[in-house]
Order: C-alpha cells, then structure tokens, then sequence
C-alpha cells in the first residue's frame, strides 16, 4: 500500500471511528424507569421524582410507577432476576422489603463503589435516619425518616379511660373484647413499631433480639391476642375500622396520624396517646436498586438516588405528612417545604409531638435478620389464625 492510500484509509477509518462515538452518544436516548412503591411512599417522594424527570429530559424519557405490598416484592423481584428479565429499576420500601431482599441477595451493592457520589452520609443524615442508613449495609438510601411509634390512636368519644402502658391496654382490651387492633408487622409501620416499642416498656433483656430476648414481649403479645378480633393485612384497613366505629383504639404512628385525618379517612377530632417512659422506635423507608438493572438505567437510577438526597427535594418529603416530619437529612425544616405542607402540618399536626420527639428517646428498629425473624414468628405464632386479608 502507498504511503497516499494508506493516508487516505487512516483518515477515513478515523472518520468512521469519530462518527460512530458521535452517533453513540447522539443516539443515546433517555430512559424509562420503572418504580415499585411497597411502602405507600409516593404520596411523599413523586412530586420529586417527576421534578427530576422534568429537569432532566435528556436522561429519564418517563417513570412508569406501580404499587404493591411489601411481603410480595422479594419473590417477584427473585423470580425476575432467576429468569434474567428484571423490568424493576427503582424500589421505593420500608425496612420490612429491603430486610427481605437483603437476605435473599437482591439488592445491588450501591456502597462502597459509588461513594463518590453521594458524599459523607454520617454528616449528610440526622441521626436517628444515620442509625437507620447504617442498616442498610450499602444497599439502600434512606429516604426519608420519622421518629414514629408506638402510639395510640383512639375516638374520644368512645373511649374516656385512655391506657397509658401496655398493661393499662392489655387490661382496657380484655375489658372491651375486640375494640383494639395492630396491622400485621410484615406490612405495617404502626403494627411493627408497636411491637418493637413493647421490649422496651416490658423490660425485656435484649430489645433488639426478638428470638431469644423477648420472652416478656411474646407472652404479652400472646394475652393481648386474645382479645383481638382479627389482625389486617395492613395499615390503611385497620384505620378504616377505627373510623367506621368497629375498633376504639388502635396502633399508630405520627405519620398514620396527621395524614389519614387530612385524607378525611379518620374523622379530624380523633385523638393520640403515648405510653408512659416510652422509647420512640425510628422508621424509614429507603430507595434501593435490583441487582440486574442495565447498566444504562443504573446511572441514571444513582444519580436519581443523589438528587432525592438534596434539601430542596428532602423538603419536598414534607408532602402530606405521611411520614411525620419526614426529611431524613439535616438541616430541612417545615419552612422549606410547600405551601401546601406547612398549611396540613398547621392544620393536622400536634403541639404535642415536639415534646414527646424532644423527650423520649429514640432507638434504631431490628436489623435485617432480626427483623426477618420477627415476622416469621409473629405470623406463626401471632397471627395465622386471625389474619384477615
């Protein structure tokens, strides 16, 4: 070959080469992410997912949002991933669902290897939310946080002796068969914090081991179960009973308070109790990611992760008062949020919450295998026999 033709076939295998690289990031086309919400979350976190998408045309072309329970995710995300077709991109969960993916292996290792992205989380976080952040073992994000339960929520109007320790509510169920119900724990963020508030109140030897260290607690959840109709499937129904007038008292959360009440599903007026030299039991619920997500997907899914994280999106999280305050990084307050939050938490939120977050302490809830565990168990043991779906 001359020195002329050989010239001339470098510049053009070059020319192919450069237009091949333009053509690769001009046919980059934005993506659709597909979003699962187990933990009844986009009533908070929506709004702020389509601010990303509308800020950032060129990466998310749409986000197709689904719902389903948390007991339910794990098995279909494992049949998606064994069949090598996952089509869930972005998982919106409490830690009932990200504790079941973690011991089944579904999550994606998000931490350490994309640390960079999202700075020191310690410094980033509060602390109660840190605390929940570490459980996640680099696997998901909280996203936002509250210091929760356990509460009571009641109707004044029918119930005048309010308990005020679990042996007050153990004595008023016996004494009103049937008037007080928790949802099941495995899907339900009043029913799991009033459980694992008991060991506290009871006196257990180790609140964070509910196999071996919780022998006062089951035994009171064995009496308590026998004044207990049923148990329902999850949260929303057993709000629904309160307010129809078929239950009197139930368990709650701050969250589970203001926002069924500015939905009109609990009448306004109803009231909320604490126990007693009560600990606070936090809750979150957190963004995570399958493994098997393509990798083009997968960076617009971090950096989605990364925006979520930002004051003015945390803000945002206000929202409806789902999650009572909500924001799980410092330095948010309700004055940030939007017009429409600060005139719900005016309007649907309690003086009272101040003081009992301010003077109650606040404790991490079980671990992934604990709480695993723990569900297992109360489904066995608890609630076979009286769940109602």
């Amino acid at each position: 070959m001359t020195f002329k033709r050989w010239k001339t076939s470098l510049f053009a295998a070059s020319a192919i080469l450069a237009s091949t690289m333009l053509g690769g990031i001009a046919s980059a086309e934005p993506v659709t992410i597909n979003v699962i919400d187990v933990a009844g979350d986009l009533q908070l976190s929506q709004p702020a997912i389509e601010k990303f998408r509308a800020e950032n045309p060129d990466l998310v072309a749409k986000f197709v949002f689904t719902q389903a329970t948390a007991p339910e995710l794990a098995g279909k995300l494992k049949a998606q991933q064994d069949a090598g077709r996952v089509d869930i991109d972005f998982v919106l969960t409490g830690n009932d669902a990200l504790a079941a993916g973690m011991e089944q292996g579904l999550w994606e290792e998000i931490l350490p290897t994309h640390a960079d992205q999202f700075g020191d989380l310690k410094k980033l976080y509060i602390p109660g939310a840190y605390l929940m952040q570490e459980m996640a073992k680099g696997q998901a994000f909280v996203l936002d946080w509250y210091p929760s339960g356990p509460l009571l929520e009641y109707a004044p109007d029918r119930v005048k002796d309010v308990p005020d320790s679990p042996e007050a509510l153990l004595a008023w169920c016996k004494a009103n068969p049937g008037r007080f119900m928790y949802a099941r724990p495995a899907n339900s963020g009043p029913g799991r914090t009033f459980v694992m508030g008991l060991p506290y109140l009871l006196g257990d030897k180790d609140p964070l081991d509910p196999v071996h260290g919780w022998d006062k607690t089951w035994a009171y959840l064995k009496e308590l179960d026998s004044c207990i109709e049923y148990y329902t499937a999850g949260t929303t129904a057993s709000m629904k009973e309160l307010a129809e007038g078929s239950r009197d008292i139930i368990a709650t959360t701050t969250g589970w308070d203001i926002n069924p009440r500015y939905l009109g599903i609990v009448p306004e007026d109803y009231k909320v109790a604490a126990f007693k030299n009560f600990h606070w039991v936090g809750d979150a619920n957190y963004m995570t990611m399958p493994k098997g997500v393509s990798a083009e997907k997968r960076d617009v899914v971090l950096k989605l992760m990364a925006y979520l994280l930002k004051p003015e999106q945390q803000a945002i999280l206000y929202g409806t008062a789902y999650m009572y305050p909500g924001p799980a990084i410092n330095g948010v307050t309700v004055d940030m949020a939007p017009a429409e939050s600060q005139e719900i938490v005016k309007q649907f939120g309690r003086a009272e919450y101040a003081d009992l977050i301010a003077n109650n302490p606040t404790e991490p809830p079980l671990d992934a295998k604990p709480l695993v565990a723990m569900f297992d168990k109360w489904d066995r043991e608890i609630g076979a026999a009286k769940m109602k779906q």
